[in-house]
């Protein structure tokens, strides 16, 4: 209701974001922890903290998240949690026998200058990390970045510790996910596999974050990237990390510490990043594209062509992480529609030399803006200058689909009112026809529902 009263005129701020399009770095560092075998991620900060971060999680993939906390008090809020996270490593593999520790910070342990890299070695000088258990650590304060940022830290945090190079070369690849669905990870790993290239996939929560219902509860599922498959990541041929938001950290350092070459590229989402990152894969693993590959990539063209009338000069506003929605841009200006507003609050001043690439020609009179003020309002404010066709994003944008009577599109994180997201992927030829079948859905819906009686058709 209040969103009635946004106007259209768009002031410069500098301090204020209202209705951000991120959330916090230790999310994605526990999204990335739950991604390895065996893990269980650890929030160094209150237990509010980590309560927040569970749910948020918890309530996208309707699966239950596990994790612990420091659970500071005043005390340790003024004088430094180190005490709270001896104890609490202590516990942990005492009674959760998890194989893997992954401790990330939060702002209250960065504020007073907690160092996770000097307690975790004290841990184990002390002996307090059993023989053949692990702890790995990130820094993710939450007042700067996003979710991004902080997945791309904790991922960091694993290449850094657990990948060795020695003198046995592997035919293998390394594939670094960005921040993707559990049904995405899957889908990374089938493409490999009808490539017939042997990969490593980090992190992987296929089988964590969308385990079958078998009547029991397991702390930790099947799922994850195990230990043995990541410490062979540094005798791999070469990595490839899907998103430069996501993945160049973790890339760069698997570079410096194991001598493996990277080359990043887009997470395969639409027609020309999945053809790229195809490409890229083949070449790296010394393989020929199958013609069962080149089938699927001739199904998602010949949906775009039998369906194009519905989609062309369509006005669309997107928002989200800058490694979803780049590629996904690019896969709406393939098809014609024009990405007219788009936000991502997630900072890195690659932002705009990309989006330029891409809508420069094609859609010169876009708007784009990422960093703390890209928000919700901003696209509020610009969606009342001139409407749109199409909304794109998170379920955040809700409010504004309802206020201003525009289709809407779930995709993102988060999605707190549907699902599907888990277990039907977007990335792929495959998903590429998946989101196309989202997109024409909404619009044929809006269609009918708002068509005049006289022009209410059975076949569109």
């Amino acid at each position: 209701m209040l969103l009635r009263h946004t106007t259209d005129k768009v002031k410069e701020r500098k301090a204020l974001t209202v209705n951000p399009a991120k959330t916090c770095q230790p999310i994605g560092a526990m999204y990335a922890a739950l991604g390895i075998h065996g893990c269980l991620p650890h929030s160094h900060g209150s237990q509010g903290c980590c309560s927040y971060h569970r749910s948020a999680l918890t309530k996208h993939y309707k699966e239950p998240v596990m994790a612990s906390t420091s659970s500071f008090t005043e005390g340790s809020s003024v004088f430094g949690g180190q005490a709270n996270l001896m104890t609490a490593i202590e516990n942990i593999f005492a009674i959760y026998e998890p194989e893997i520790i992954a401790v990330h910070s939060t702002c209250l342990s960065e504020t007073i200058g907690d160092d996770l890299g000097q307690i975790v070695a004290k841990a184990r000088d002390e002996g307090k990390v059993p023989f053949g258990k692990h702890i790995i650590q990130a820094s993710t304060p939450s007042y700067v970045g996003s979710h991004v940022t902080g997945y791309a830290n904790m991922l960091e945090g694993i290449v850094r510790y657990f990948p060795e190079k020695t003198d046995e070369k592997k035919r293998q690849i390394n594939l670094l996910a960005g921040w993707v669905e559990p049904s995405d990870m899957r889908e990374l790993k089938r493409l490999a596999g009808l490539l017939k290239v042997k990969s490593v996939l980090l992190p992987d929560t296929s089988d964590v974050l969308d385990t079958p219902m078998t009547g029991s509860y397991e702390m930790y599922p099947k799922g994850g990237t195990t230990i043995p498959d990541m410490i062979s990541m540094g005798d791999s041929m070469k990595t490839i990390g899907l998103g430069d938001w996501g993945t160049r950290k973790a890339a760069v350092m698997l570079d410096n510490k194991c001598k493996v070459p990277f080359e990043i590229v887009d997470i395969p989402v639409g027609l020309r990043a999945t053809d790229r990152f195809i490409q890229a894969l083949a070449k790296a693993g010394k393989v020929s594209i199958p013609d069962s590959l080149t089938d699927e990539r001739g199904r998602l063209v010949d949906v775009i062509t039998d369906m194009h009338q519905y989609l062309y000069g369509k006005r669309v506003a997107i928002y989200g992480d800058p490694d979803n929605i780049i590629p996904l841009i690019e896969f709406l200006t393939d098809m014609d529609m024009k990405p007219v507003y788009i936000v991502s609050g997630t900072p890195g001043k690659n932002f705009d030399k990309r989006i330029e690439e891409i809508l420069s020609e094609r859609v010169p009179e876009a708007k784009y803006k990422n960093g703390p003020q890209a928000d919700m309002l901003l696209m509020h404010q610009w969606i009342k200058q001139e409407p749109v066709d199409l909304i794109i994003g998170n379920t955040y944008g809700k409010y504004i689909s309802r206020d201003e009577n525009i289709p809407f599109v779930r995709m993102g994180f988060p999605i707190l009112d549907r699902v599907g997201h888990s277990y039907f992927p977007t990335v792929g030829y495959m998903g590429g026809i998946r989101i196309l079948e989202k997109i024409l859905g909404a619009i044929m819906d809006y269609q009918d529902a708002t068509s005049p009686e006289e022009s209410f058709e059975l076949t569109m």
